[in-house]
């Protein structure tokens, strides 16, 4: 499932500035920090974020809810990665690996892989925290 991009296109206008004053401290949520990949603008967008193991390392989950063909994703793919903030505290990710739900579950650590794997979504990002 997809949520609707009338949805997407609402949340980036509306919901997302709202969300930015609070979701890199919030928990499950984070916001990436990215850059334009034409533009060379910095952008900051609010997700739901899960900790995961990534090929052996600590990394992050993100379910796609509004499919693969993201601004942020595409910008991600790239620059090789970006930052996050997340609990107050701001990283570098990379390696961003789309895969689908029931891959990134085997990853997802502690409570929230049952959650996870639950969620009505179909494809995920991995991403390898790396600083």
């Amino acid at each position: 499932m997809q949520l609707p991009q009338r949805l997407a296109r609402f949340n980036r206008h509306v919901t997302n500035p709202i969300q930015r004053m609070w979701a890199g401290w919030a928990p499950s949520f984070g916001i990436l920090e990215h850059v334009g990949r034409k533009s060379g603008k910095p952008y900051r967008t609010p997700l739901t974020v899960f900790n995961a193991d990534v090929d052996g390392k600590p990394g992050v989950a993100i379910l796609l809810t509004y499919g693969p063909d993201r601004d942020w994703l595409k910008n991600l793919n790239a620059a090789g990665g970006g930052q996050m903030r997340r609990h107050g505290k701001t990283f570098h990710v990379a390696n961003p690996q789309t895969v689908t739900k029931e891959e990134a579950a085997a990853h997802v650590r502690g409570a929230a892989h049952r959650v996870f794997g639950r969620l009505p979504f179909e494809q995920a990002v991995l991403l390898t925290k790396t600083g």
